[in-house]
């Protein structure tokens, strides 16, 4: 069996793009699970509450910086890749 480059050319993107998905989407849920939890807990264990408030927030920090990471190397992949053909 032979490997055509067209294969390759169509696969490469198309897993970055999924990888650049899946951690997107498991920034997004662990972000919806902390923020639930914190809804939660205001009622009953309010100092709790604003712990999981302040992680929440580290988070979504962390979730932005990761974002801008994964954007960068989608492009300087998806460039060298379609420089190499």
């Amino acid at each position: 069996m032979t490997r055509h480059p067209t294969n390759s050319l169509l696969i490469r993107p198309l897993a970055l793009g999924v990888r650049l998905t899946a951690n997107l989407t498991a920034g997004h849920l662990l972000i919806q699970l902390i923020s639930t939890a914190t809804i939660t807990l205001f009622t009953t264990i309010p100092v709790v509450s604003l712990l999981t408030l302040l992680i929440l927030l580290l988070l979504t920090i962390l979730e932005v910086a990761v974002a801008i990471i994964q954007a960068y190397v989608f492009v300087l992949l998806l460039s060298l890749y379609l420089q190499e053909n």
